[in-house]
């Protein structure tokens, strides 16, 4: 199903915020989500500690479903919609940039970092070079404590689970990482999909039946 890269948009239920081209674009100040927000803890590139200590553990938003009553009947769970697929055009070398705004903007609109995932087809992303650097039993660690934003190679996105949001950043590497990148994005985005890179590319991909 093609999509049109006209004035894409990072938004849930047809509000939120505006994306332009990666290259010198601006985005606007985010609709402000009410309530307080936790802070994000530092990602390699801003200023903070090398390996800033794991956040303060979150309650989980969901709330429990209460059970029936006793003469209720018991409703069969509903069918997870669709996640909405926005597109932001960037080049190879401008898709990480790209996908690093998309996250600030999600965080500063209200999501928490542990609402995303962000996977990488070409370069890896600092954040998980630097984690990796641990050993791959820390940074799989730091997935499943699912209170940070991770960042995972396309090679390796299959083993990370489901997030409310998805980033993909098309930053280079060969055709098959695209295709597993958007597949693994699509399958584990539960509200929203963000595609950062190049829209004819994207378009090939996603009409190809992901």
């Amino acid at each position: 199903m093609p999509l049109i890269p006209e004035e894409p948009q990072i938004h849930e239920k047809a509000q939120g915020l505006r994306a332009t081209p990666a290259s010198g674009r601006t985005a606007p100040t985010p609709r402000p989500v009410p309530g307080p927000r936790p802070a994000a803890p530092p990602r390699p590139g801003r200023p903070g500690p090398a390996r800033p200590a794991p956040p303060a553990q979150r309650a989980s938003r969901d709330t429990a479903a209460a059970p029936p009553g006793p003469s209720g009947p018991v409703t069969p769970a509903a069918t997870p919609a669709a996640p909405q697929i926005q597109l932001i055009p960037a080049t190879p070398d401008g898709a990480l940039d790209a996908a690093e705004e998309a996250v600030d903007l999600l965080l500063d609109s209200g999501r928490t970092p542990g609402d995303v995932l962000v996977i990488t087809t070409g370069e890896a992303h600092p954040w998980a070079a630097h984690e990796l650097s641990f050993g791959d039993a820390a940074y799989w660690a730091q997935h499943d404590a699912g209170d940070d934003v991770f960042y995972a190679d396309a090679a390796v996105a299959d083993r990370a689970a489901s997030r409310a949001v998805v980033v993909v950043a098309l930053n280079g590497g060969p055709e098959a990482a695209a295709v597993t990148a958007l597949t693994v994005a699509h399958s584990r985005a539960g509200a929203l999909l963000i595609v950062c890179g190049d829209p004819q590319r994207i378009n090939s991909v996603l009409g190809a039946g992901v």
